[in-house]
């Protein structure tokens, strides 16, 4: 049966949509860009409670969540977030593979930046998320320490102050060695975190998951115009 338009993975053109719409949210505020919007519903999703929406969404269309000028309109915004929150939290549920929502970046010259590079932004997404709802922070660090080292390694040390364990972690792993390794970090530690923060009942995974392998396949291409394509691991 075909899902519901309400609970139907975004397509390439809601996502284009779901872009323009927040790069025309007027100044002053600052929305999130797509992958910045995708790392930040991660890290709602882990919060060992349920977020409310009207807490999260606000942060949505500005980072510091500053209240929407009079006239308008969040409604297209907002049903595009809620299907990508929703299409998040059954991936997460059921400790499934999910895309996030990465783009391959190109340096001046055109060449590929680095893939720790390329996933910062998804992981200042999810570091914003950590910002305003903090509770996973709080978790058992011996629990929750290796996968967010494996997604805040995109960060420069210097911007880590006061995170000396964090960085201790950090400093154990090895940099990815291509930016489906760094993507598919992002995917096994946010199951790895839902693990800590939202169990599983019962001793045993749903039948047909797994913990997230590697993904055949390449990236996806920049069409005509420059338009960013979120990297694709299957």
């Amino acid at each position: 049966m075909a899902a519901s338009p309400s609970l139907a993975p975004l397509t390439d053109a809601e996502m284009s949509a779901l872009e323009t719409a927040l790069d025309a949210v007027p100044a002053p505020l600052e929305p999130l860009d797509l992958s910045m919007l995708d790392g930040f519903l991660c890290g709602v999703l882990l919060q060992p409670a349920p977020v409310p929406e009207a807490d999260w969404l606000r942060h949505v269309f500005d980072a510091d969540g500053r209240p929407l000028p009079k006239g308008f309109d969040p409604a297209p915004i907002a049903a595009l977030a809620r299907r990508r929150h929703a299409e998040l939290n059954r991936a997460i549920h059921g400790r499934q593979w999910f895309d996030p929502w990465v783009f391959e970046l190109e340096d001046e010259d055109g060449d590929e930046m680095d893939p720790l590079a390329t996933v910062m932004p998804w992981a200042a997404g999810f570091a914003l998320a950590m910002e305003f709802f903090p509770q996973l922070m709080r978790q058992d660090p011996q629990q929750v320490m290796e996968p967010l080292a494996a997604i805040y390694r995109a960060f420069d040390p210097d911007d880590l102050e006061d995170a000396d364990e964090l960085l201790a972690a950090i400093e154990e792993l090895e940099p990815p060695s291509d930016l489906g390794e760094a993507v598919e970090a992002l995917v096994s530690s946010t199951l790895l975190l839902a693990d800590v923060t939202r169990p599983q009942s019962g001793a045993s995974r749903p039948a047909g998951t797994r913990r997230p392998g590697p993904r055949p396949g390449g990236a996806g291409a920049r069409p005509a115009g420059g338009k960013k394509q979120p990297r694709r691991t299957h």
